[in-house]
């Protein structure tokens, strides 16, 4: 029997159409097992290179690169592969550190993970490890402490870090979180004057000793985009925080915009910046505070001397320095004292 003028038996053509669905199938399927979650765009020869590498630690404040600081990164790479890893954005780092900077690499490859599931493909753990250089780009830190965190990402950094020992330098949001101590940014950003009347407010989330670990960097947190947004008061905060949690020896290490602290393997560290605001500020904790409680302004005084502060000033040659292995050599630094009396910061001398 013949339907629609068909020549073929119907039970001829149902295992056709079934034939036909298994080759799709089969066509289709290896396609969606293998689609990949993460982003990457290439500059260079995408063929990994084997070179030595130097170590060193870049924190950048944020706005743009400061071009010598990003020379110092890209040498310690010594002609190997460059990672950018970001959560957000695209490949804007690629021409400029392949093409503008003049100092030759074998590749840049930027890899975006807007996701945990990105976070977790292999490649993307294979490709941190492989690099003898890793950039990490601003964005929003919270992103990378919940995508990176305990997991591969996290793992193939330290070990560029700790094993590798390749150089690893980060701005912005990337600078914030290559300290042992972090202000994570899960409740959003914090303002100063709302971090000083609440040192455990909802917004003020600080993680210690469970994320990175750099050297001359453990008991350490940063802060960027400094004096531009006000960021003293707050960053004050998150040292008193730490002390109240975790005993006293923490220690600060911020950059305005435009500037940034070049570590080398020595612990000393190089300011660079090219703008008349450049600036790096070295904290240390000199008591605990008087109060810092919930629900009550700081009050951290210490008869006006709570944290004692260097400020150096960026360069175009790096000219300025610190030595974080004393945490009291440096050349160029003007040094001063922070304190805070019920919840409002004050300063003296830097």
């Amino acid at each position: 029997m013949c339907l629609s003028g068909s020549k073929e038996p119907l039970s001829v053509r149902t295992e056709v159409r079934a034939t036909s669905l298994k080759v799709v199938l089969l066509v289709f399927l290896p396609v969606l097992l293998s689609a990949q979650s993460y982003t990457s765009y290439w500059s260079g020869d995408s063929t990994d290179v084997i070179a030595p590498t130097s170590g060193g630690t870049v924190l950048m404040g944020g706005a743009e690169e400061n071009d010598n600081a990003m020379r110092w990164f890209l040498r310690r790479a010594n002609g190997g592969d460059v990672v950018v890893l970001r959560a957000s954005g695209a490949d804007g780092y690629n021409d400029y550190l392949f093409n503008n900077l003049g100092v030759s690499v074998n590749s840049v490859q930027t890899i975006i993970t807007t996701s945990l599931e990105a976070a977790n493909d292999p490649y993307v753990a294979r490709q941190i490890r492989n690099a003898e250089a890793l950039w990490i780009a601003g964005g929003d830190q919270w992103d990378y402490v919940s995508f990176w965190k305990n997991g591969p990402v996290g793992e193939a950094i330290q070990y560029l870090i700790s094993e590798k020992k390749a150089v690893v330098g980060g701005t912005s949001a990337g600078m914030a979180i290559l300290s042992g101590a972090y202000f994570s940014a899960e409740n959003g950003t914090i303002k100063s004057e709302e971090a000083l009347a609440d040192p455990f407010g909802e917004r003020l989330k600080v993680g210690y000793n469970d994320f990175l670990h750099t050297p001359f960097l453990q008991k350490v947190i940063t802060d960027t985009h400094y004096d531009a947004r006000n960021r003293k008061g707050r960053h004050v905060a998150f040292l008193a925080r730490l002390l109240a949690a975790h005993g006293p020896g923490f220690q600060g290490i911020a950059c305005e915009e435009y500037t940034a602290v070049c570590i080398d393997t020595s612990g000393v560290g190089q300011v660079f910046g090219n703008q008349p605001q450049a600036r790096a500020y070295f904290i240390q904790s000199m008591s605990t505070p008087e109060t810092c409680a919930p629900g009550v302004p700081l009050d951290w005084r210490n008869n006006g001397q709570a944290m004692q502060v260097c400020a150096i000033p960026g360069t175009d040659e790096g000219r300025f320095t610190f030595d974080l292995k004393d945490w009291k050599t440096t050349t160029g630094g003007t040094w001063g004292y922070w304190w805070v009396e019920n919840g409002v910061f004050k300063t003296s001398g830097e």
